[in-house]
């Protein structure tokens, strides 16, 4: 058995491929080395098209690919790289983002992420890519968020989250001026001396100031590497995350739910019938009328243990049967009481947007108390489920 897990790093690129060999160097050159075994790398059609310039002999280089002369280059400084940084142009190398058709069923590559439906297809696929190196326990997995476009990167972010261990990396990489825009610079260091005046690396095609030829000497160059801080929340999910492989979006109702069960759970919640307000961790809360009945209506069910309600429109015959109750308790010569008032006069619509409304004022206002009052809101009914998320232990119905 290998002694040392095998380094994968894994990249998301768009039309900027020097982001990867950037990425390589500047690990290879950490006060610890990290070279990666492996390199795989999630992109486009558009971004594998331009990703092919690592493997063209460049004329900049002396004939050689940039990507031999990153290999090279490191092997000059003395590092073994038997065994490191297989890459190649194999479609295990290279992961294009694909997406299935709404109506033919057909599965295709796409070139570029611009629609709603696409950057879903993109969560899916780079969930499933880091998803299949994380479950390997003899793998430590880079993640480089620097390339391709804002939304890869955040989704990198977020899967990583999501399922990465701490033992894992989530890196972005820092190149100096002029060197950052500058096409033909690959690597600090690279053969073939100043680099030709340009207008743009890529895609950026823009007038960028000239720099004379000595500071575009990749000699100068700087690339530095910056570790994103992430926390690894599958320590709180292991037993969602071991269930059958789910969608992204799948995955994120699941963790949201836990959220709210683990918040929930450090709450302590009072609700009085006799006027409209709440007590959360000491901190007293004044509500309408309508967002008390919707607290105590939800309150009441949570401390009793009641069946979680699947959708708003099984609650509104319940929310109205108990807005009738609470009237009926009002003191019948004591007109100021809050249950004699105009917002229990009349019931809640069938269409169920009274319950809408009175939940996203409530949940506004729990926010504005800010603390334990952000947590309860939290807690409030959601897709799916009209409930209040907090134990029956932690609430207290007071006169």
């Amino acid at each position: 058995m290998n002694s040392q897990p095998e380094i994968v790093l894994l990249a998301v690129t768009g039309m900027s491929p020097a982001i990867l060999t950037e990425t390589i160097w500047a690990l290879a050159h950490e006060d610890e080395p990290m070279i990666p075994h492996r390199v795989r790398v999630i992109t486009t059609a558009q971004g594998r098209d331009r990703l092919q310039r690592l493997f063209e002999p460049s004329d900049q280089l002396g004939g050689v690919t940039p990507w031999d002369a990153l290999r090279s280059a490191l092997e000059a400084e003395g590092m073994d790289l038997t065994g490191r940084l297989r890459f190649g142009q194999t479609g295990d190398d290279v992961r294009v983002i694909t997406a299935t058709h709404s109506t033919t069923g057909r599965s295709h590559e796409l070139e570029d992420l611009r629609a709603p439906s696409d950057n879903e297809a993109a969560a899916d696929y780079i969930l499933e890519q880091v998803r299949g190196v994380v479950e390997n326990p003899d793998t430590l997995l880079i993640a480089s968020l620097a390339g391709g476009r804002k939304t890869m990167g955040a989704l990198l972010y977020a899967c990583i989250t999501l399922i990465g261990r701490e033992t894992d990396r989530l890196t972005h990489v820092l190149v100096n001026e002029p060197f950052e825009a500058q096409p033909g610079f690959w690597f600090p260091c690279q053969p073939g001396g100043p680099l030709p005046p340009s207008v743009g690396r890529g895609s950026e095609q823009q007038n960028l100031p000239r720099t004379p030829s000595e500071e575009r000497d990749p000699q100068r160059a700087q690339v530095e590497l910056a570790d994103v801080p992430f926390v690894p929340l599958r320590n709180l999910f292991r037993r969602e995350l071991g269930r059958t492989a789910g969608g992204f979006a799948a995955l994120m109702a699941s963790c949201g739910e836990q959220i709210r069960h683990q918040v929930g759970h450090d709450l302590r919640l009072i609700v009085r019938r006799s006027r409209p307000e709440l007590e959360v961790n000491g901190t007293r809360i004044r509500v309408s009328p309508r967002e008390h009945l919707l607290v105590l209506f939800l309150a009441e069910r949570a401390k009793a243990g009641e069946v979680v309600l699947g959708a708003y429109g099984e609650a509104i015959d319940l929310m109205n049967d108990f807005r009738k109750q609470l009237r009926a308790e009002a003191p019948i010569n004591d007109f100021s009481d809050w249950r004699h008032g105009d917002g229990l006069s009349s019931p809640f619509d069938t269409d169920g947007q009274d319950l809408r409304r009175a939940i996203s004022s409530l949940r506004s206002k729990l926010r504005l108390a800010g603390g334990a009052g952000t947590a309860l809101a939290s807690c409030l009914p959601g897709k799916g489920r009209f409930s209040l998320t907090v134990p029956g232990a932690m609430i207290e119905i007071a006169p």
